[in-house]
């Protein structure tokens, strides 16, 4: 019933690595919470703000419909 030395210098480390040094846990989270932030943010950006700009510069390369059904039929 009890642990083995080897299972509590396990259980010891792992409490290190995740509770010791600085507050990784804390440092991770709040980094977790900054990703979510930003992309809240970018979901309340609207994206087709620069639509209509992009509309007018867009260039039209359908040919003309004449000359394709000339070209068709021959």
């Amino acid at each position: 019933m009890f642990a083995s030395p080897v299972q509590l210098i396990i259980v010891g480390v792992l409490v290190l690595v995740l509770f010791g040094g600085r507050g990784k846990i804390s440092s991770i989270m709040g980094d977790v919470a900054k990703g979510i932030n930003s992309f809240k943010k970018g979901l309340k950006d609207d994206p087709n703000a620069n639509d209509d700009a992009k509309a007018d510069d867009a260039i039209d390369v359908t040919p003309p419909k004449d000359k394709a059904a000339k070209d068709k039929k021959k």
